[in-house]
């Protein structure tokens, strides 16, 4: 498999995932009541971690050698979307997801949470649609 499929495979793996805890997965959290909603999340943040930390860190390590070896516009692009990826989920989601871990939210941190995570997820789409665009 070359790596210009592998790294599509890992984008389109990441857009999946973002849509489905965007449109499934973050909304359903309005529905646990606060005991089961923390208990469920600790399980849950363990488990998506699993899935998720490879692929983030496959997409960066991906986008840095290519960046490294091609040196081309939209992959400098890319990497940079990748970044701010980044920068946002340990900025912004690991303190809201340590909020509900901790028992520490109310229903405004829950909508928080479905709210700004549509910055990440158009970003995926757009990392994406970029990756298929030039390829």
């Amino acid at each position: 498999m070359s790596i210009n499929i592998l790294g599509i495979l890992i984008d389109f793996g990441l857009v999946v995932l973002i849509w489905i805890v965007q449109l499934i997965i973050y909304p359903s959290f309005t529905f646990y009541n606060h005991k089961n909603l923390v208990l469920w999340h600790k399980k849950y943040t363990r488990l998506i971690a699993y899935i998720v930390g490879p692929l983030m860190v496959s997409q960066l390590a991906l986008s840095i050698y290519h960046c490294i070896t091609e040196i081309e516009p939209y992959q400098l692009l890319k990497l940079i979307l990748i970044i701010f990826v980044w920068v946002i989920t340990m900025l912004q989601f690991v303190p809201l997801h340590n909020r509900i871990i901790n028992n520490e939210f109310d229903h405004k941190v829950l909508l928080s949470l479905v709210r700004k995570n549509w910055l990440r997820t158009t970003l995926w789409t757009v990392i994406l649609f970029i990756e298929c665009l030039f390829i």
